[in-house]
């Protein structure tokens, strides 16, 4: 009996494989691959700029990174590196607000398919600002196509929840070092 209902199955499941072909899918390449690009740059110094009282950084997209206009490129701040068992680094994504006693400061960036300018904005007088935030600074950039970057899935608020959702999609990270 059981061999009779697993026979019927089988049948009907292959007449259900019958009929017209459906539409063509959206046109793309089979068992494409989309590669991101990471890389770092440390020992990153500000340089102040009083006429427009903000701090400014522009850093190349190094030659081996291949960006193209529509790629997005995401930023992100070293925070801290602790840990009992080896170094654990933590990244926060950019933009980055600080709230201090003199004011409001903010880490911001733009970028073009060759470079990325990092500013440190606020709404105080920065020529004060503590040398923490503007000297000796290690960024991570992540170049990714935009349709992966705008996903609203995509979780891109940590380097971790990034590279989580990196694992999950047919997609490679490509890490450099910048020296």
């Amino acid at each position: 009996m059981k061999k009779l209902l697993l026979g019927v199955l089988i049948a009907a499941g292959l007449m259900a494989c019958e009929g017209d072909r459906g539409p063509q899918g959206p046109p793309g390449q089979d068992g494409l691959t989309i590669i991101g690009q990471t890389y770092e740059y440390e020992n990153v110094d500000f340089t102040y700029e009083p006429a427009a009282n903000l701090y400014s950084r522009l850093l190349e997209v190094p030659s081996e990174i291949e960006v193209l206009e529509s790629d997005a490129i995401l930023v992100y701040r070293l925070e801290e590196v602790s840990g009992d068992n080896g170094p654990i680094e933590t990244w926060s994504l950019i933009p980055q607000n600080f709230f201090l006693p003199q004011g409001t400061m903010q880490y911001v960036y733009n970028h073009t398919a060759a470079d990325v300018e990092l500013l440190i904005d606020g709404n105080f007088d920065l020529s004060t600002l503590d040398a923490g935030f503007t000297t000796n600074q290690v960024f991570r950039f992540v170049v990714v196509p935009s349709d992966f970057a705008k996903d609203p899935k995509i979780n891109i608020e940590t380097y971790d929840e990034l590279e989580k959702a990196v694992l999950q999609q047919d997609f490679q990270l490509k890490e450099f070092a910048v020296q």
